[in-house]
């Protein structure tokens, strides 16, 4: 069994989290508002995925069964099915991950997705925020991370930065004794996943948290899994509740998880990058804004003086972007903008140029 550190004693109320961490990127949208604040993929559902999902409707009166779907993801990335845990979305992977754990000294790699934080707070660890510096662009350095942290949890790429880190620098921070939780959500947006963990089974300690909503649109279904050592699998699943993921999620994971829907992933990954391509140029049209990083994923992280005031202006333009404030390390001077079609990105910056500009 893993050794997850030393409990904090006697369980107390947990202080809540701050509430800035509660935002998500949801809370921008608006009827009549384009969307580049959630990091959801737009397109059309294809039809192998939106058959069976329709088809399952006609067998809700039965429990969900996840079997198959534990099967096809354990299939997905060569692992037995005890190393795969389901879940209701990504995000609650993490309440999983903080209440299955003994209480003890976390650290949360910021900036980064705010959920794994809120969640260890509620379970009552102390929380460490290793805040990664602007002048590095918020590269992972494993040197900042406390050394007597038994939990850290980082995110690859890395929301809202867009960074990818190198799979060697996160594996460095593993060791006996800790439990390494690294987000990959949006890992399916890298063409070849090279950066991945998923594959290294032996690694002490490692669990990985993935999500099937982003690149299929299916946020509003909440499907995600979490990846780990058996006996970590078995305490996250200790601590979930009886049938947590609904029959239509199951259905849609066995779709997502088929090496056609891999390949697909990677195809739609490498039509992500051109479309990221556009963006980041004509980007360099808009003298004012800065890419922060090397953005890797379906999003940029930019920094533009007056940030809150000119995503206040691009709401006034049709246009929903993710204010970045709310994000440890980040301030009002930062948003974080979707990856889309190049017409929609065109027009953006026609917008963006606009609001700059006070018009």
């Amino acid at each position: 069994m893993h050794a997850f550190g030393r409990d904090c004693g006697a369980r107390t109320l947990a202080p809540r989290a701050p509430a800035d961490l509660q935002y998500h990127g949801d809370a921008e949208l608006a009827e009549g508002l384009i969307d580049l604040a959630v990091n959801v993929r737009h397109a059309p559902m294809p039809q192998w995925l939106a058959e069976p999902i329709a088809a399952s409707l006609r067998d809700l009166a039965r429990y969900p069964d996840s079997t198959a779907a534990r099967a096809a993801v354990a299939a997905r990335h060569a692992r037995p099915p005890e190393e795969v845990l389901l879940t209701a979305g990504a995000a609650q992977a993490f309440g999983l991950i903080a209440h299955g754990l003994p209480r003890t000294v976390a650290s949360v790699v910021h900036p980064q997705f705010t959920e794994p934080e809120v969640a260890l707070r509620a379970a009552g660890h102390r929380v460490h925020r290793t805040i990664l510096p602007a002048e590095t662009g918020y590269q992972l350095d494993p040197a900042l991370v406390p050394d007597d942290a038994a939990v850290v949890c980082v995110g690859n790429p890395t929301n809202p930065t867009s960074v990818l880190h190198p799979a060697t620098a996160i594996a460095g921070l593993a060791y006996p004794g800790r439990v390494l939780v690294v987000d990959e959500a949006f890992i399916d947006t890298v063409p070849g996943e090279p950066e991945s963990l998923a594959g290294r089974r032996h690694l002490p300690g490692l669990v990985i948290v993935r999500s099937f909503t982003k690149t299929w649109g299916l946020a509003g279904l909440r499907i995600g899994y979490l990846l780990g050592p058996a006996d970590l699998v078995e305490a996250f699943a200790a601590v979930q509740s009886r049938w947590p993921v609904a029959t239509p999620a199951l259905v849609a994971a066995v779709a997502c998880a088929s090496p056609a829907a891999v390949a697909a992933e990677r195809e739609i990954a490498e039509r992500l990058a051109a479309d990221r391509a556009h963006l980041l140029d004509r980007l360099r049209d808009v003298p004012q804004v800065t890419v922060v990083g090397r953005p890797a994923s379906s999003f940029v992280l930019l920094r533009v003086a007056g940030g809150l005031r000119v995503r206040a202006a691009l709401r006034d333009k049709g246009f929903a972007v993710r204010r970045c404030d709310t994000f440890p390390g980040l301030g009002g001077d930062w948003l974080r903008v979707a990856v889309r079609d190049t017409a929609t990105t065109d027009a953006f910056i026609t917008a963006l140029s606009a609001a700059l500009g006070g018009e």
